[in-house]
């Protein structure tokens, strides 16, 4: 379950670590979406470094003990309790909604303070709780932004092609309560039912427009895609996939220029400041890619955890207070957190939001299709 700890610490004779410890959960491994792992930690990775190039936490170095979660949720609570009993100050970390809700409650329960980088479920956690915080936009937010691009570009009669899961029937839910009372119709289409060519059937006989993948990747995925643009009867449909998952290399690899066109949920900023620029430039080094918007999740991650740290101690009781007070120049944006009406959680209200896909003349290029309007973002 355990992988070594990234950037390990000094230790004292009695045992202990001389650095400050933050435990990273991590999908490295299947069935957990290995690439946003591996981008996810190349991003807390490297603000750990900056970190102790400047001086670590008030002259000890900051230590990233890192945990494979396997998008297994029962594995991600164990790995809680074994970062907790090593002493963490925090937590960090996390790309799979499911998972992070069964850390968070882990740490909430342990009194561990845990600062979430991407899962987006709004029912993070059962009820209220000061212990957790989170960075990424709460998925009734982007979702919504999602839904209003849709009706922007035309389109009233949406199939949204699911299989079963908590994050799956949250996001179908959010895309019909935005797009019903503005005229516009969810199809559902059960995944667990339908074949890829089943589906196609079913959304010439719907007479949909555009269909919506709350599926994984790359199965089935990538051969519903590819029977959707292989069928002639649906030449002119859209595909969609709000979950992120064309953002990824694997995502082009896997279906080429099939892959083109198809819009997905980002959360970046439409230009970088000098910050953003400069850790993008890192990233893509320490990647060997471009990195995706989850990289600078991580990174923004350690970059407030540090701050905290350094400003209120490496008391858990402490840490968890500091939330509100949180106001940390990110990749991204300002990041302050804010109790937000339905979520349990500290929350950054908001990291910006796009629509974006990959341009078919060019796959490895990203085309921004819409953005959310500034003022719901910062509040």
């Amino acid at each position: 379950m355990s992988t070594p700890s990234s950037t390990p610490g000094s230790a004292r004779a009695d045992g202990s670590s001389s650095s400050v410890r933050i435990g990273a959960l991590v999908p490295l491994t299947p069935p957990g979406w290995v690439e946003a792992g591996r981008h996810l930690l190349a991003g807390l990775e490297l603000a750990v470094r900056e970190a102790n190039d400047g001086g670590g936490i008030d002259g000890r170095p900051l230590e990233l003990v890192v945990r494979d979660t396997a998008a297994d949720p029962r594995r991600a609570a164990a790995a809680v309790r074994e970062l907790a009993g090593l002493g963490v100050a925090a937590l960090a970390g996390e790309y799979h909604s499911v998972v992070a809700r069964a850390a968070a409650a882990e740490a909430d329960a342990l009194g561990l303070p845990y600062l979430c980088s991407s899962a987006v479920l709004d029912a993070l956690t059962d009820g209220p709780t000061d212990r957790v915080a989170r960075l990424a936009p709460a998925q009734s937010h982007g979702w919504r932004t999602y839904a209003d691009f849709l009706l922007a570009a035309g389109h009233r009669r949406i199939a949204v092609a699911a299989q079963p899961g908590v994050y799956w029937a949250s996001g179908t839910r959010v895309l019909r309560d935005r797009l019903a009372p503005r005229g516009g119709t969810v199809i559902p289409l059960d995944m667990g039912a339908l074949t890829p060519a089943g589906v196609c059937d079913a959304l010439v006989d719907e007479g949909a427009t555009a269909l919506l993948l709350l599926v994984g990747h790359p199965e089935p995925a990538v051969p519903l895609v590819r029977a959707v643009r292989r069928d002639g009867r649906l030449a002119g449909i859209l595909v969609g996939a709000p979950a992120g998952q064309p953002e990824f290399a694997g995502w082009a690899t896997s279906l080429g220029a099939d892959g083109a066109a198809v819009p997905f949920l980002r959360y970046l900023p439409e230009r970088f400041g000098p910050l953003g620029a400069r850790v993008e430039t890192a990233l893509r080094e320490r990647l060997g890619e471009a990195p995706s918007f989850v990289a600078f999740e991580g990174h923004d991650t350690v970059t407030v955890l540090a701050d905290v740290l350094r400003a209120h101690g490496t008391d858990r009781a402490d840490l968890a207070k500091a939330w509100p007070h949180v106001d940390v120049e990110g990749t991204r944006g300002r990041i302050r957190f804010s109790r937000t009406p339905g979520i349990g959680v500290w929350q950054w209200a908001w990291p910006p939001v796009q629509v974006v896909d990959r341009d078919p003349a060019a796959p490895g290029r990203f085309r921004v299709l819409h953005t959310e309007p500034a003022r719901t973002r910062y509040q």
